[in-house]
């Protein structure tokens, strides 16, 4: 189903689901997610067992004519599967013409290569990864593009039952990735995330305290709220619903309603 967007065929638990019924049926005892494509609640009997060490949580330009994505000109064709992207995309530069990239990062490398677009958005630690970083043309600051919450981070869910699984994954927990993502999961869940929201969130420890950037977006980029807090490290999610606070307070409720 790649030319439909991915919130009209059942949002991100489509890439999840297969996998949770493994687990349900007994035919696999952890299964591993990029987090950004986990849903924000889990279905009732799952659980996350750990979340890993963050790679770079950065969006990354790819473009076989041009450097960055300053340099592109007006009309030129930037594709991306993400809402958030596309949105930001969008406000920075309303000049150029944004269409969806769906399948996997070969598909979505081969578009590019026989010429579908001048451009493409990706993840960079995606493409980190499956080794091939030197794709990348530059990396978009999380000031231009902010990340989809838990992006660069693994998770490992399980059956909240098998307590020998929890267990065997823990060693692999990364607490400054796991305080973080949390906060960010909790923006989502505050503001019924799912993918067909243009939302973005992202944490940065600093000691015992989480800076936590967040923004929510219509999708033409022309209707933007952001967010811009710090709390304590020990309770993520208070500042994830206190940053969600913040979005309302600048107009997420009006942006979100126009997506209905």
């Amino acid at each position: 189903m790649l030319e439909v967007r991915l919130d009209q065929v059942g949002g991100k638990g489509l890439f999840i689901k297969e996998l949770e019924t493994a687990l349900a049926d007994g035919r696999a005892d952890l299964a591993v997610h990029s987090m950004k494509d986990v849903p924000a609640v889990l279905p009732e009997g799952f659980a996350l067992a750990a979340i890993t060490q963050r790679e770079d949580p950065r969006d990354a330009f790819l473009s076989p004519g041009y450097s960055r994505l300053e340099e592109l000109p007006a009309g030129a064709s930037v594709g991306t599967s993400s809402l958030r992207r596309a949105a930001q995309i969008a406000a920075r530069h309303p000049a150029l013409r944004i269409g969806m990239l769906r399948g996997n990062v070969e598909t979505r490398l081969a578009k590019l290569e026989r010429g579908d677009f001048d451009a493409i958005v990706l993840a960079a630690a995606g493409l980190t990864r499956l080794g091939l970083a030197s794709r990348i043309r530059a990396y978009l600051a999380v000031e231009d593009s902010l990340p989809a919450a838990g992006q660069g981070a693994l998770g490992l869910e399980c059956l909240a039952a098998r307590r020998d699984a929890l267990q065997l994954a823990a060693p692999l927990a990364d607490a400054q990735a796991t305080l973080c993502v949390r906060a960010e999961r909790a923006v989502n869940r505050a503001l019924g995330g799912n993918c067909a929201i243009p939302l973005g969130a992202f944490a940065e420890l600093a000691g015992a305290r989480l800076r936590l950037r967040a923004l929510v977006a219509s999708p033409d980029g022309r209707s933007l709220a952001r967010a811009d807090c710090e709390g304590d490290a020990s309770d993520p999610e208070a500042l994830g619903e206190r940053a969600a606070l913040e979005l309302r307070r600048h107009g997420a409720d009006e942006i979100l309603s126009g997506l209905k």
